[in-house]
């Protein structure tokens, strides 16, 4: 008689062992959660509490940046209704924000009686499998033009975010085959509204709490071991380059509470400053961690080798030179604030 096999939970003959499930499926899981619990029920940009929200998000980003990007997006979808007086989101409806318009597939919006439908592909809709609804850029006689979507008929297409960076976000092209679409305020309402600046500030909030995670694996380090002068002169300039990227964030929000309808025109060059800052802040932060401890968290922490993959792709929603032209001829237009 032979010894009886051990129980590994597998019954005989039904197949491999489950593998684990997709990334994006736990991300998914992650934001569920995180709309349920009221999580993201942060305040709106301008409410007073602006510093409230965009702290919400930078811990998001330090426990994941990928859950950060579906969390983000769902919170401006809901400030951007608001702002244009769109409807009540429904309780436990999961939001996006899906306006990237890239050269390549496009989507069109054409008038059908009293309403409207949108036709072709959108690019870049991170909560692609995972939203409820959506609110959506699509091009218009009229102009760009902002609707709200369900997704319940919207087509994702696998495979169209191979990256490792951001994996986990559901970052998908998505098709639109003719579906109804509620109008979301006039033509350029999008970019227009006050809103859109200061919902871009909140994106730099995001990365800063991914470098500030970054930085935490250096501030371990060195609170177990001597690193050693260089590692610790990398600490220090970490120290500078969240520090400011912090105090940017929170003079930003003040300042957007005591103009949240940016009367004074600021928000724009206030917008490209700071996610320039953040930008270069956080980058600035990858170079520093890595030069100082070389591959072994790379190689060895999965979260830290996650959260450098992603927040190297997540840094690219800043337009770099592109970005900071626009920042130089507002410059150049309106005046220094030096």
């Amino acid at each position: 008689m032979t010894d009886a096999a051990p129980d590994t939970g597998i019954v005989p003959g039904a197949g491999p062992e489950p593998a684990e499930p997709a990334q994006w499926v736990l991300a998914a899981r992650a934001f569920c959660a995180a709309v349920e619990s009221g999580r993201l029920d942060v305040p709106l940009p301008g409410s007073g509490r602006t510093w409230d929200r965009w702290a919400a998000f930078a811990d998001l980003a330090g426990e994941d940046l990928s859950l950060a990007r579906l969390g983000e997006g769902h919170a401006d979808a809901i400030a951007i209704l608001a702002e244009l007086s769109g409807p009540a989101p429904a309780p436990g409806s999961r939001w996006g924000v899906w306006a990237a318009n890239p050269p390549g597939p496009s989507l069109e919006a054409v008038k059908a009686g009293a309403g409207w439908r949108l036709r072709g592909t959108k690019q870049y809709c991170s909560g692609a499998q995972s939203c409820t609804h959506a609110v959506v850029t699509a091009a218009a006689v009229d102009g760009m033009r902002l609707f709200t979507v369900s997704t319940r008929a919207l087509s994702p297409r696998a495979g169209t975010w191979p990256a490792i960076g951001m994996a986990a976000s559901d970052t998908l092209d998505v098709s639109f085959p003719d579906v109804p679409a509620e109008p979301l305020g006039a033509p350029g309402a999008y970019t227009g509204r006050p809103g859109f600046s200061h919902g871009g500030i909140g994106v730099a909030a995001c990365w800063y709490g991914g470098a500030r995670a970054v930085g935490y694996t250096l501030l371990a380090a060195a609170a177990k071991r001597d690193v050693g002068p260089h590692a610790l002169a990398h600490l220090g300039a970490v120290d500078i380059a969240l520090g400011t990227a912090r105090t940017a964030l929170r003079g930003a929000a003040m300042e957007i509470d005591a103009d949240p309808g940016d009367r004074g025109k600021a928000g724009p060059g206030r917008a490209l400053r700071v996610r320039a800052l953040v930008e270069s802040a956080a980058t600035d932060v990858l170079g520093r961690v890595g030069r100082a401890l070389g591959a072994g968290p790379l190689g060895h922490d999965a979260a830290h080798a996650r959260t450098v993959a992603d927040l190297t792709v997540y840094l690219r929603q800043h337009h770099a030179e592109r970005d900071l032209a626009a920042l130089g001829a507002l410059t150049a237009e309106q005046g220094a604030q030096w």
